[in-house]
């Protein structure tokens, strides 16, 4: 029987590690193909990892409270055994015979590899099936761990599916305009072993880059910058001249996520430098090559943005009476220091106003049946979306990022607004997509799914990722109203709190009207207060008009 170890899968955009809440598995289980083997705690998630093998479970290199990195090695699988029976080994005591044809993994020696028919794995919650869109390789292809086999564009996105090992493809199973079903047989795989050593090309034996002391690029105007200083002894790579490919391109160690980028903004994997271990490539090594190779000649530099504040030494407490001390949560650390670059970081200016809601109330209140029967729930926060969602669009400054690395503004066609939700774990941010196309019952429904998988802890990476604005509602809490922290690399943040009667002048005489305080937190390096308050005040007319809705499309 063939083993296959099975490392840590690529976890998404900037997530490196995460910590093993549970260990489903143990040495003699038998697995099927896309069963969680692990529960693993991330930023803000936690995700089920699956097994991209069917067999028996040899060796568990993790357990519950361990923090397990991209690429590490989780488990050891036989496949195609039994829990009850060990596979019986070829006898060592005479040499085996030279194979006729590809072995079968029942047959093939432990040295010579095995075999791996390679299923297509879970795509996520009712996922069931895609649309091939590439097939990214051919029969003889030799392939590295995670390196993507396919594009699959399921119902809202086209995703690579990458290579669970490291070997030669043996067979190619789906074409490109093809539907493919979770679990259907996508290749099958030689795994990496001396054959695949001969007859790789030398250039796949070894890395395809030498290390290098990269730099590191921030994700953002707002990231963690480098603390190493750029190695002097590897300026930036100069383009290779154009020749005519002779044989397979080079592999390179690199995750589909950084495949991706690559492709997007016309980088050469095969040019750029990793940082990581065995030179492995990342993200941000990509957007400093990028940078690199586009920046124009660097002037005088300015000061470096602070990648953080000394940590407060704290006394010892246990001198005044008795303490009790517990870890921080993944979600609540990663919480501390994105708000704490975001204080230091960012120049910000909080401006106040309210908006009499008493009309809007009415009319939420007449149609909130309509949306119920539609899924959804119509509150003052779906209301709020939309729009803030046309105020983008109004306002493009509010929309933008700043990339003080390279002196940009950098302003975004789209409009992604994320919503802040309160959870047993902390504050999470999902993100709702293409806001501005939505009308009021969709945003409803979608918004309450994604509070729904955000408390129940099934919300993943990505639907945290690629917000231009934030909302936060405390108006079901209480309170008169805060100053709210921008979540990087947006540029503001809308602060709700409730909503209350109050006596309003109007027309001469006092009146009880709904009012609803609103605060604005921007980002002064892009924003003048001036801009803040008008971008404000706009919220709170078309809130006491809704047919400002209309007139704004």
């Amino acid at each position: 029987m063939a083993s296959v170890e099975f490392h840590l899968p690529d976890l998404g955009e900037n997530i490196e590690s995460g910590d093993v809440v549970s260990v489903r598995v143990a040495p003699g289980d038998t697995l099927v193909q896309d069963q969680p083997v692990i529960e693993l705690e991330t930023d803000k998630a936690v995700i089920e990892v699956p097994s991209p093998v069917s067999g028996v479970v040899r060796q568990v290199h993790v357990k519950a409270g361990d923090k397990a990195k991209v690429g590490q090695l989780v488990l050891t699988v036989e496949e195609g055994g039994s829990a009850g029976t060990a596979p019986t080994p070829a006898p060592v005591s005479e040499p085996a015979p030279a194979p006729a044809a590809v072995p079968s993994p029942a047959a093939a020696p432990a040295a010579s590899g095995g075999l791996t028919e390679f299923r297509l794995p879970d795509l996520g919650e009712n996922i069931e099936s895609g649309d091939v869109v590439h097939v990214l390789v051919t029969a003889g292809d030799t392939v590295v761990q995670d390196q993507p086999l396919i594009e699959l564009e399921t119902d809202k996105a086209v995703v690579e599916v990458p290579s669970p090992v490291a070997g030669v493809i043996r067979e190619v199973h789906v074409r490109a305009g093809e539907k493919a079903k979770v679990g259907q047989l996508i290749a099958t795989v030689e795994a990496a072993d001396a054959a695949t050593v001969a007859t790789a090309p030398p250039a796949t034996t070894a890395a395809p880059v030498p290390p290098a002391a990269a730099m590191p690029a921030a994700e953002a105007a707002i990231s963690v910058p480098p603390t190493a200083t750029a190695d002097s002894a590897h300026p930036a790579p100069e383009p290779p001249a154009p020749a005519a490919p002779t044989g397979p391109r080079p592999l390179v160690p690199a995750a589909p996520s950084v495949r991706r980028l690559a492709r997007e903004i016309g980088v050469d994997l095969t040019q750029v430098p990793g940082s990581g271990p065995g030179g492995r490539i990342s993200e941000a090594d990509v957007k400093e090559f990028a940078r690199r190779q586009s920046a124009p000649p660097p002037i005088a530099a300015g000061p470096a943005m602070t990648a953080g504040v000394p940590a407060l030494e704290l006394p010892d407490f246990a001198k005044w009476g008795p303490v009790e001390r517990q870890p921080m949560s993944k979600v609540r650390r990663i919480t501390a220091e994105r708000l704490t670059q975001a204080w230091t970081n960012i120049p910000q200016v909080t401006v106040f106003d309210h908006a009499d809601v008493t009309a809007l109330e009415q009319w939420r209140k007449e149609n909130g049946k309509r949306v119920e029967a539609a899924g959804g729930k119509l509150t003052p926060t779906v209301i709020l979306l939309k729009v803030v969602a046309i105020a983008l669009r109004r306002f493009p400054d509010f929309n933008a990022s700043v990339d003080m690395a390279r002196g940009e503004l950098v302003y975004k066609q789209y409009c992604h607004v994320g919503v802040a939700v309160d959870t047993d774990r902390g504050l999470l941010v999902p993100v709702i997509r293409e806001v501005d196309r939505k009308n009021l019952i969709q945003l409803a429904a979608e918004l309450s799914q994604i509070a729904e998988k955000a408390r129940s802890r099934k919300l993943t990476p990505e639907e945290m990722q690629g917000g231009c604005f934030t909302v936060s509602n405390l108006g079901g809490i209480g309170g008169l109203g805060f100053t709210p922290i921008i979540n990087p690399p947006e540029v503001a943040i809308l602060g709700v709190a409730r909503a209350a009667l109050q006596p309003v002048y109007q027309d001469g005489e006092l009146r009880p009207r709904l009012m609803m305080p609103l605060s604005l937190t921007f980002d002064h390096r892009l924003i003048d207060g001036a801009s803040g308050a008008r971008f404000l005040r706009w919220l709170a007319q078309v809130l006491e008009n809704p047919f400002h809705l209309l007139l704004e499309g």
